[in-house]
């Protein structure tokens, strides 16, 4: 029955429909610090099985096919990408950011969970701790790193060793230690929102160590990650989106004529 058709085309349309979310949220998001664009991937309903295939006939063959008829589509997951975002130079000694892999560890300050970030805007509070985002609303960097009052120089290496110039001494002082987190699967990291990731059973326990050591990415002071949204492609898909979308709403046209024709059956 046609009625099928309209409960089917309305799974499309539903799909579509997320998947437009998630595209506009990846161009919301096009000049976030290291935003990850995300990806809705599908999968097709089961299947209303009228034949099976390989059923013997009345003669004893085989069939070779069967009759299967697909109840629609539905969103999957969706699925972060991690390609490296572009570097943009900012020429400020407190931005970093991370050419690979690894996410910086920072404290909530409400739960004290460890979370994860990749956005290397780093700013001093009012105690002289490195925390990322605003200065007053900034999370604390883990492992703490104190920045001392009378610091002239802040230099941040790619092993992510952090030393200050101070006033009398003609040489760095080493104040602390970047380290980053990597994770087996970070499609399992929970999203947060204010660029922040957290640990999950799907993420698995993270794995820290020191920039460049193994396979972690290293820090480039001065720099910050752009986001990987490509607008050109998401563009593309966000007409293919809408075409498909359509078609599926036509299918619903096609499947309302085809009810209105049996209702006017009795009238013949």
């Amino acid at each position: 029955m046609s009625i099928q058709t309209l409960y089917t085309a309305a799974t499309g349309m539903t799909s579509m429909q997320t998947k437009l979310d998630v595209i506009a949220n990846n161009l919301a998001n096009i000049n976030t610090t290291a935003f990850k664009k995300d990806r809705a991937n599908f999968e097709d309903l089961f299947y209303r099985i009228e034949s099976l295939p390989g059923a013997q006939d009345a003669n004893g063959i085989f069939t070779p096919t069967g009759i299967e008829v697909g109840l629609g589509s539905r969103v999957q997951s969706t699925q972060t990408d991690y390609q490296q975002g572009d570097f943009q130079n900012t020429n400020r000694e407190l931005d970093v950011l991370i050419e690979g892999e690894g996410f910086l560890q920072v404290i909530d300050p409400n739960s004290q969970q460890i979370l994860y970030t990749r956005a290397g805007n780093l700013n001093i509070n009012a105690d002289g701790n490195l925390v990322t985002g605003s200065a007053q609303t900034g999370r604390l960097i883990e492992p703490a790193i104190t920045i001392p009052q009378d610091a002239t120089k802040i230099q941040i290496g790619s092993d992510g060793q952090v030393s200050v110039l101070q006033p009398g001494s003609p040489n760095l002082n080493q104040v602390g230690q970047l380290q980053l987190a990597t994770f087996i699967n970070p499609d399992g990291l929970l999203k947060l929102g204010e660029n922040l990731y957290a640990q999950t059973d799907a993420s698995n326990t993270p794995i820290i160590g020191n920039p460049g050591q193994d396979g972690l990415g290293v820090i480039r002071q001065n720099y910050l990650e752009a986001s990987n949204v490509e607008p050109v492609r998401e563009l593309i898909d966000l007409i293919t989106t809408q075409r498909a979308f359509e078609l599926n709403s036509q299918t619903v046209q096609a499947g309302d004529q085809m009810l209105q024709l049996i209702g006017n059956l009795r009238r013949f």
